[in-house]
């Protein structure tokens, strides 16, 4: 099959110094960006999940395969189920699976197995990594780069929900199984990747006093 290719469609050119601007503006932006663990039951309109999960599919993947699906939970007896399910994970984890020294990174966070959020925030969305997908005809087809390619849209979907005023909280219980189960996901194609807890923050809600690392120490130039 001979490749197709089209001219390069909505690339903007910026003046130089705009450029700066708008890239310190994005950095600024994306410093402010904090994650909670206490959320408001505040609505948030589907309008703008379905947006910034718009922002998460448009990320780059291998061979342009998008190994990626997001169902996004606002059913408040699905939340129970998913917050009953991942709480008897996490307290397996805390009392028998967790190395010590995880425990001890912890710590300064204030977690424990209680996930209220998971019931409390208006949305939940579980991402999911296409392993592979299901042809016509009825056999399976391999995913490359698979986690690099849903790593890269959640970045982008982490993104998209902080610039139009959400917060959110990345929520990895081990293991995830359960996800497909109450989303009715088909275990032979799909991988949970993550949850991502999504909404308003709560009234007076508080943050770790921890920071980030100044650009020196992340990165250099040569």
């Amino acid at each position: 099959m001979n490749p197709s290719f089209i001219p390069l469609p909505g690339y903007r050119e910026y003046p130089p110094g705009e450029m700066l601007d708008r890239a310190r503006g994005f950095a600024d932006e994306m410093q402010r960006r904090r994650t909670i663990r206490d959320f408001s039951d505040r609505p948030v309109p589907r309008a703008l999940i379905e947006d910034c999960l718009r922002a998460a599919g448009s990320a780059p993947s291998g061979a342009n395969q998008q190994p990626w699906y997001f169902v996004a939970v606002s059913d408040p007896d699905v939340k129970k189920r998913i917050r009953e399910a991942a709480e008897l994970e996490e307290r397996e984890f805390y009392a028998h699976r967790a190395p010590p020294e995880w425990l001890a990174v912890l710590q300064p966070l204030g977690t424990d197995s209680s996930k209220p959020f998971l019931e409390t925030a208006p949305w939940l969305i579980a991402v999911f990594i296409r392993r592979f997908e299901r042809l016509a005809d009825g056999t399976k087809r391999k995913h490359y780069y698979t986690d690099e390619s849903v790593g890269l849209a959640t970045g982008l979907l982490l993104a998209a929900i902080h610039h139009c005023g959400l917060v959110a909280l990345m929520h990895t219980p081990s293991p995830m199984k359960f996800l497909n189960k109450i989303l009715g996901r088909p275990t032979d194609l799909e991988r949970p990747f993550l949850l991502l807890v999504v909404g308003y923050p709560a009234a007076g809600v508080t943050v770790p006093d921890i920071h980030r690392k100044p650009l020196d120490e992340i990165a250099s130039f040569v």
